[in-house]
Formats: structure tokens, sequence, C-alpha cells
């Protein structure tokens, strides 16, 4: 009778017919979870909406209903007044301001708490005749960032 050398004991599972080592299940196992993990995710709910902040902005000569009536981007110097509409998105909680600027220099800064995730707010100058030029109005982050700027140009009259 002939002697069989002793065979390893290896624990193996099986699929389809075919003994697979538990230690090739085991890394395969790990192999296909490995990028779950270090996948934080904030939001707890799958189904929970991520608003990344923004500013949507213009120029406006009147604002009704929370709206701007308008869109400007040229203004005859007749024209005494002028709004500055921003619709604000993923900001609820801080506060951002409208920088009025003219011939590089700050002439108005106007504050505004953020209340909602959606939050509209606008600023209005009176314009005198003479400020013939450039106006940019930059919307400005609590840290000093400026996340938007629009500019309208405010002309003589029939220019």
């Amino acid at each position: 009778m002939a002697e069989r050398a002793p065979r390893e004991s290896t624990r193996s599972f099986r699929f389809g017919g075919r003994a697979i080592p538990y230690l090739w299940v085991s890394f395969l196992a790990v192999l296909f979870t490995l990028p779950a993990f270090g996948q934080e995710s904030d939001l707890g709910v799958a189904d929970q909406e991520l608003v990344l902040p923004s500013a949507l902005a213009q120029f406006t000569t009147a604002v009704e209903n929370r709206e701007p009536v308008d869109q400007v981007t040229f203004v005859a110097n007749d024209a005494r007044q002028i709004f500055f509409f921003s619709d604000l998105r993923g900001m609820s909680g801080q506060t951002v301001l409208h920088r009025w600027v003219f011939k590089g220099e700050t002439v108005a800064e106007v504050p505004f708490a953020v209340g909602g995730p959606r939050w509209r707010v606008w600023s209005s100058k009176e314009l005198l005749e003479e400020w013939i030029g450039d106006w940019t109005v930059e919307i400005v982050s609590e840290e000093g960032e400026v996340i938007a700027a629009e500019t309208f140009t405010y002309s003589p009259k029939g220019s």
C-alpha cells in the first residue's frame, strides 16, 4: 500500500465547486472595501442637498417684490439712484457686505446678516451728476474675500 504524504490542512471556501482558501477570500474582501475607508460625509442623510456658497448679482434701477426690475450696465448721469441686487446662497449665518468702489476708492460699505439658505439683499447709491466713470460693487465675505463683483458705467447723457 502506497503511503500518501500528509496533506497540509487549509481552510477553504467553496465557490462554484472550487475550493478557495480563506486567505484569498479575506484578501479580496479587504481589497474591495478599501475605497470606503476614509470617506467621511458630513451630510449624514443620503438625500440631503449640498449647497455651495454662491452669489448672483446685478445692477438695477429698482427692486420690486424682492426682485430686480431690470439689469443695467450703462446709466446716463440724469439718473440719480442705482441699486445693487444680490441673491446669496449657502451663506446662512454669515455677514457679507456690498463695497461700493469709485475711481479706486471705497465710498460705501453696506453689511448684511444672511438669515437663510437663500437670501436676497440690495443696497443703493444716490448718484451725483459729476460722478462720471466706472463704478464697481464687490460682495465681500466676513473673511474679507471678494466672492463676486459687478461694474456699471455712469456716463454723460447722450453718450
